[in-house]
């Protein structure tokens, strides 16, 4: 029995080699037809095939409006054979006028709005094409670009559109594809035709000066842009970088010298209603403790009214504190990675984006040029059979009455083209006055002219970049700065100054108690408790440290790595638990120990010291470090570990051995570091340090012995030199050999 076909192809192949395969040609799809979009005219397919099938359609901005939903169903059935929704979608977003700076799409019903909320349904809204997509179409019936077969090879669609509207870099493009994404914000058409007028007559120009001529992005919201111009230009010379936006706002006079700020314009691709529900979050949570009240009083434009607490506050430090926890201010990538002409993904800079335009541009103009000489010379060969029939109408009759088949008669006798003897023989018979006559004399005339002045420009490239100017500066025209759509909307602003804001405008400051367990688990317990008797703890666990402190400050943590951490007092759990491990919040590892914790002094000194005995002081400014990491200062090497971390407050120094032996030396001995291993404090036979700590010789030594505080002013016979050995301690010391 013969296999059959489908048995005879089967074949055995690896399975990471067949999903190999797939998997890549699954991305191919992704980058080249869905994801990325072309340089020439900045559409991705979903979008080049919405704008031709309402083309098809013909949905003009002076014809009437078509159902969302026949529209979908032409592309989906015709075009792009992918899911309704999704191209409902991309319709949507080219009609908002808040996501596309120059609308492709002109809608009529509920189209979604800057708050987020979802557009009517297909069947409930209209849409019909703007003159910027017009703009886009110009053109694609003069053989202007290529065409192909759609998916089923029924019909055939654009590869291109000819794109007169700079339309990448004028409504940008967001994409993610397999291993790569594109993200480049919109701009001013106007300055954008400026720059690629510049190139035209400058090919070599700077990105400097393209970046003068293009100053920044110009997002459908408005906003502030804020990046320094030196990083705007790298990223336009790179295609690499980005933007920072933020809202713009003014200040309204009440009644009583008060004041409130009002919000009228938020960064692009910012929903306002998520805005809102995050600063009221926030102001829920105490993290506003500048602010009172937030409120949306938007209607057609963006109002969002913002109330201090007090009249005394500075508006600035209030914007500062909201544009550092919000997205009033946000940051737009510029990724500007694209499909050149050739059909290769690759990241331009502003200048390849530009030309690549331009030289579609050319390629534009040539071809509906020699589109339009290849009219001409068959109008022209028409135009001279028409009259050879009028010169020789008598004869030309004759032929057409008594011949059987005219047509090679007529083409033999006069030498006729096969074109113009067809031509003559379709004639009617109204077209025989000498009227006719005459004006196919000036027609012939007028196109002969016309035929001429094409082919000088199709020989002169000089002239035919003259012509892409003049339509360039026409686009310019009609969507430039003069015109309502293209009038500047987001303002060129300068770097924000550095406004310092006070960490209570961050932070509410209220009291609380911090304690921090024997193995490390940490809180702040609302208030300053008198009394720690009463805090419970784990099972096995017990008191360590418990001092008083405000939200607004910040915890120095030393550890036995020699390490100094940060961590604010407001980050740290409530007090209703056990609290949380606090090496979970630090980079501390589960073999090392926290050796003391701070509330922050800045200016303040520290003595560390090591349990070798070795130490110095350092200024606590220069030892710490905002990342979890935190920042190394005292050099330690298993197995010795850091030991002490103390204020460097008085005029002496007090170590105490494990071998029970005390020194007090002048702090001066001590040198001041940023980090090492230090010097050494006191010198031992066995054993190393077990405390030190500074204090004032005139005040006396103290220590802690049970719930006392106990004060030593005789110190004379303990005081020597540093990396002395001393001798025992005044009697009453604790058996534990701390200073409490």
């Amino acid at each position: 029995m013969a296999k059959s076909t489908a048995l005879a192809e089967i074949r055995d192949t690896p399975l990471t080699e067949a999903l190999g395969q797939r998997y890549l040609s699954y991305a191919l799809s992704t980058i080249m037809a869905r994801s990325l979009p072309d340089v020439r005219d900045g559409l991705k397919p979903v979008h080049r095939r919405l704008l031709w099938a309402m083309h098809e359609l013909k949905l003009d901005p002076a014809q009437g409006f078509k159902k969302c939903a026949r529209i979908v169903g032409d592309v989906m059935g015709k075009y792009h054979p992918h899911g309704d929704q999704a191209i409902y979608d991309a319709l949507v977003r080219l009609a908002q006028d808040f996501a596309a700076r120059y609308p492709m799409v002109d809608g009529q019903g509920n189209f979604g709005n800057i708050d987020g909320d979802n557009p009517a349904a297909q069947r409930y809204t209209e849409a019909r094409l703007t003159e910027a997509a017009q703009a886009m179409l110009a053109g694609l019936n003069e053989d202007a670009v290529d065409f192909r077969e759609t998916y089923d090879g029924e019909g055939r669609e654009p590869v291109v559109l000819p794109a007169a509207l700079p339309n990448l870099l004028a409504n940008g493009a967001a994409g993610i594809a397999v291993g790569m994404a594109t993200s480049i914000p919109p701009h001013n058409v106007g300055e954008i035709c400026a720059a690629l007028l510049h190139l035209i007559k400058f090919p070599n120009a700077t990105i400097g000066k393209l970046a003068e001529l293009m100053p920044g992005p110009d997002f459908p919201t408005g906003g502030v842009l804020v990046e320094a111009r030196q990083a705007v230009i790298d990223a336009y010379a790179t295609g690499r970088g980005g933007f920072r936006v933020r809202a713009r706002w003014e200040v309204e006079k009440q009644k009583g010298g008060t004041y409130q700020a009002v919000v009228t314009e938020i960064p692009y691709q910012v929903a306002k209603s998520k805005l809102i529900e995050k600063i009221a979050e926030l102001l829920q949570e105490k993290k506003l403790a500048m602010l009172a009240d937030v409120r949306d009083e938007s209607t057609t434009d963006v109002r969002i009214v913002l109330e201090p607490k007090s009249r005394n506050v500075d508006p600035a430090v209030l914007m500062e504190s909201l544009f550092r926890q919000t997205d009033l201010e946000s940051r737009f990538p510029l990724n500007m990675n694209v499909l050149d002409a050739d059909g290769m993904p690759r990241v331009m800079s502003l200048r390849e984006v530009l030309q690549a335009f331009l030289d579609h541009r050319h390629v534009v103009l040539r071809r509906r040029t020699e589109h339009r000489l290849g009219k001409i010379a068959h109008r022209l060969e028409v135009l001279e059979g028409y009259l050879i029939a009028y010169l020789n109408l008598d004869a030309v009759i004759k032929i057409i009455r008594t011949e059987d088949e005219p047509k090679p008669v007529l083409m033999k006798r006069f030498k006729l083209t096969d074109v113009q003897a067809e031509a003559i023989l379709d004639m009617r018979l109204r077209s025989l006055r000498k009227l006719e006559e005459m004006e196919i004399r000036g027609e012939h005339k007028k196109l002969t002219d016309e035929q001429k002045d094409l082919r000088g420009l199709m020989k002169d490239e000089q002239r035919r970049w003259k012509a892409i100017g003049e339509e360039i500066a026409d686009i310019s025209k009609r969507f430039g700065a003069k015109t309502p759509l293209g009038k500047r909307r987001t303002e060129i602003g300068d770097v924000p100054s550095e406004v310092v804001v006070p960490l209570e405008a961050m932070v509410e400051r209220e009291p609380v108690t911090v304690v921090c367990s024997s193995k490390g688990w940490i809180r702040a317990m609302k208030g300053h408790l008198a009394d720690a008797s009463s805090i419970a703890y784990k099972e096995g666990d017990s008191e360590r440290f418990v001092f008083h402190a405000e939200t607004t400050d910040k915890l120095v943590i030393f550890g036995t790595n020699g390490r100094f951490y940060l961590v604010g007092v407001d980050k740290l759990p409530g007090g209703r638990g056990h609290g949380e491990p606090l090496r979970l919040m630090i980079e501390l590892g589960n073999d090392q120990d926290i050796v003391n914790v701070l509330v922050r002094k800045p200016g303040r000194k520290l003595l560390v010291a090591s349990s070798d005995g070795r130490g110095f002081v350092v200024p606590e400014d220069e030892a710490l470090a905002q990342t979890r990491a935190g920042k190394q200062v005292l050099n330690v090497a298993p197995p010795v570990e850091a030991k002490v971390c103390a204020p460097a407050e008085g005029d002496m120094v007090a170590a105490i051995g494990e071998n029970r032996k005390m020194l007090l030396f002048p702090l001066d001995q001590l040198p001041e570091m940023t980090r090492g291993r230090g010097v050494t404090l006191q010198k031992y036979k066995d054993g190393g340090l077990s405390d030190a700590k500074v204090f004032a010789l005139a005040e006396g030594l103290t220590w802690k012995l049970g719930d006392k505080v106990r004060t030593e002013t005789g110190l004379k016979d303990w005081i020597g030199e540093r990396a002395q050995a001393g001798r025992l301690p005044p009697q009453g010391f604790p058996k534990g050999n701390r200073f409490g």
